[in-house]
């Protein structure tokens, strides 16, 4: 479970949780399509790095392949979501105040059906 602080910040309040499996066509049509627009936006993100990387301090969404930037991640986040409600591959991230070398431990999920 995932709480978000009212600051904006997200803190995780248990480790505990439950994985399933579904294979109900309408749900997994709907996850591929969450998917895509989220692959979508990371792609976008990737040909427009320098663009949104010169917002040292702040937060980012990148929805409908659209910058939006604040100063909390509930707010970047509203910004997309209010100009992008369709856009369920929406993400946020926070640039780092100091450019300094960085370990990212994700990677993108590929789904084959």
């Amino acid at each position: 479970m995932i709480k978000v602080i009212d600051n904006g910040d997200f803190a995780a309040v248990s480790s505990e949780f439950e994985v399933t499996c579904t294979t109900d066509p309408e749900e997994l049509a709907k996850a591929c399509a969450q998917h895509e627009q989220f692959k979508r936006n990371c792609d976008w993100l990737e040909a427009h790095a320098a663009e949104v990387y010169r917002h040292r301090g702040k937060h980012f969404c990148i929805a409908g392949q659209e910058l939006f930037i604040a100063d909390s991640a509930a707010e970047a986040w509203a910004l997309g979501a209010v100009a992008h409600a369709q856009d369920a591959g929406r993400f946020v991230e926070y640039i780092p105040q100091d450019k300094l070398p960085r370990i990212y431990a994700y990677q993108r999920l590929v789904v084959s059906l």
